[in-house]
């Protein structure tokens, strides 16, 4: 199997690649961060008995990803799976943020996630089943205040991969959607995670396990994946009870739980 992993060289993305390497699947990998890149590649091959390609693209600039799918081309490298981990978040209240990162938001969750997922569909293999993954949120299920562009941009994938899959499933290709919570794939991230306390460390999901029964589920043909049975639960609360209650409570923790990142005060 060819797997295409956008966002490899981070946290989420290395664990991916890891797990589809042991199970012998070849990869192209691609991320802004040559250096991390190179890194991952010599110690996959290293480890497995797997081809490992890798491209520096920046994925929100349309010229960086002609001159990749050229690559693409040239090598003629088709693909039966395409992981769309590469995503973008900045903590603070709408107002407090510069304007060209809420628009990087969008337009690295968003747009060139559409770019690249609807040209790796172009590229499939033929004759072979077809996967594509994509990475919401758990912040997807609910109205976000000081987190409202990063979760409505997850809101965005969570309802176009659930659509997609509809459009897909006569062309025997199957789209997972994968919301997880707290994912410790960064120093800010874990410390974010750490100042939320108990609900920071209830929510979040290890790497390794999320990365194996990502892969499982999808191709499984499953179409939505929610890690841990309090976040599975979080997300049926996000349902049914009033989004204007949900977003009060939020805005509260997250005031809270930011005042103590931001400042770096655990006594706030």
């Amino acid at each position: 199997m060819n797997v295409m992993i956008t966002g490899a060289a981070g946290g989420l993305g290395r664990a991916l690649a890891n797990e589809c390497a042991s199970r012998g699947y070849n990869l192209f990998l691609t991320d802004m961060n040559e250096e991390g890149l190179l890194r991952i590649k010599q110690g996959l091959e290293r480890q497995f008995d797997v081809a490992v390609a890798v491209r520096a693209c920046d994925l929100t600039s349309p010229e960086s990803v002609d001159e990749m799918l050229s690559f693409i081309d040239e090598h003629r490298i088709g693909f039966d799976m395409l992981l769309n981990i590469a995503g973008l978040d900045f903590e603070g209240g709408f107002a407090r943020r510069e304007r060209e990162n809420i628009v990087k938001i969008v337009t690295l969750n968003d747009a060139a996630t559409l770019r690249i997922t609807h040209a790796i569909l172009e590229r499939r293999r033929p004759g072979r089943q077809f996967f594509i993954v994509f990475v919401s949120s758990l912040a997807s299920m609910f109205p976000m205040p000081l987190k409202a562009t990063y979760a409505a941009s997850k809101r965005f994938l969570l309802d176009f991969a659930i659509s997609l899959r509809q459009e897909l499933k006569k062309q025997d290709a199957n789209v997972l959607v994968f919301c997880p919570g707290g994912l410790a794939t960064t120093p800010e991230a874990m410390r974010g995670i750490e100042v939320q306390g108990f609900w920071g460390s209830a929510t979040t999901n290890p790497l390794e396990e999320v990365a194996r029964k990502t892969l499982d589920r999808a191709l499984a043909g499953k179409g939505i994946y929610v890690p841990g049975v309090l976040n599975k639960f979080l997300s049926f609360c996000g349902k049914v009870i009033p989004r204007s209650w949900v977003a009060a409570v939020i805005r509260w923790r997250w005031e809270n739980a930011q005042g103590k990142w931001l400042t770096g005060n655990d006594n706030i």
